[in-house]
């Protein structure tokens, strides 16, 4: 059996999201277990890619060998619907959903009825759909024509960092995600702005560059509240885990979630977590590990930091809830040998 394998993404692999994340550390994993992987990038704006880019990306694919074991994420899959139908009996094709591109925070009613058209017709034309939570297998299977036997859930790895000992005077809420709506930092904002009142700093840590328009409301948003001197925009990180780490809470208003990287890690570094009903984040978060509110609800957020910052106890007790969740989560390298078995059937 062949162990080469095409991994076509789109944008740059090295973008610090956790889609990309996932990816490297997938190609990473399956090295490991003797695969040869050939990385194919497909270009940049998807998932609207402009006519020149939706070309060549379609021709750079069309140029594997007969037969060729392709594994492709779904960021640009989702709109390569037409190519896909064209080339799946020529391609093995596995795809690599992390969460179906309708459900994107900001996406028009028009163009969500778009995607949840291209991204069925595309996922049809596989012979395997590798999944990153128990959440979007159901969705793929009641939403887009998925059969449950040709879905396999890969989650996310989390590896071993420091411990958030807590303790800080003021405490220290962080939150870590792109500067993106989905992940809703607009909201904690609005709820930092409700509990000014008590003593906290925070650090909001992620790109700028995903979504500069964003990026700048955001500032802007922080600097009309009065917070500016409270809350503190990091950037990209070379090393999140240790912002995790000099942490007390960590709080990310995410409007959706695939899976939730972030809260893994948070959880597997003993933080206490305030978030939202949001996608699979309660698939992630065990109630005992912190406080989910509904998406949007700022009052609800504000209300929920302030319970674990004026209550200590409460904020150990579910430090530890946390720390014991993320104990139970696997490794990067399971998430590859899951994979791997996936990619050895396709071929």
């Amino acid at each position: 059996m062949s162990r080469t394998l095409t991994f076509a993404y789109p944008g740059q692999l090295e973008l610090n999201t956790g889609g990309y994340a996932y990816d490297r550390r997938l190609i990473d994993g399956l090295r490991r277990l003797g695969f040869t992987v050939e990385p194919l990038t497909l270009g940049d704006g998807f998932p609207a890619p402009d006519a020149a880019t939706l070309a060549e990306a379609e021709a750079r694919l069309s140029a594997l060998d007969e037969n060729s074991l392709l594994l492709i994420d779904g960021l640009a899959f989702g709109v390569l619907d037409g190519w896909a139908q064209r080339e799946a009996k020529r391609l093995r094709i596995v795809a690599l959903v992390h969460h179906p591109l309708a459900l994107e925070t900001g996406v028009s009613p028009a163009d969500r009825d778009r995607l949840r058209v291209t991204e069925t017709r595309a996922l049809s034309a596989t012979r395997h759909v590798v999944v990153t939570s128990p959440l979007t297998a159901r969705t793929l299977v009641q939403d887009y024509g998925v059969t449950r036997d040709k879905i396999t859930v890969a989650l996310p790895g989390t590896d071993p960092a420091p411990l958030a000992k807590g303790g800080n005077t003021p405490p220290h809420i962080v939150s870590v995600g792109t500067l993106t709506r989905r992940k809703g930092h607009d909201v904690l904002l609005a709820a930092l702005k409700r509990i000014e009142t008590l003593d906290w700093r925070a650090t909001i840590v992620g790109s700028r560059d995903l979504d500069p328009t964003t990026a700048e409301a955001l500032q802007a948003q922080a600097a009309q509240l009065g917070l500016s001197g409270r809350v503190t925009f990091a950037g990209e990180c070379p090393d999140s885990r240790a912002v995790l780490a000099s942490g007390d809470i960590f709080a990310l208003a995410s409007r959706y979630e695939g899976y939730g990287m972030v809260f893994a890690e948070a959880l597997s570094q003993g933080l206490p977590i305030v978030a939202c009903h949001a996608g699979a984040v309660p698939e992630v978060v065990p109630d005992t590990a912190g406080i989910l509110v509904p998406v949007d609800g700022i009052d609800t957020f504000a209300e929920a930091l302030a319970r674990l910052l004026t209550d200590p106890d409460e904020r150990q007790t579910c430090a530890k809830a946390a720390l014991a969740a993320g104990k139970a989560l696997p490794g990067w390298a399971e998430t590859a040998r899951i994979v791997a078995g996936v990619l050895e059937g396709a071929a």
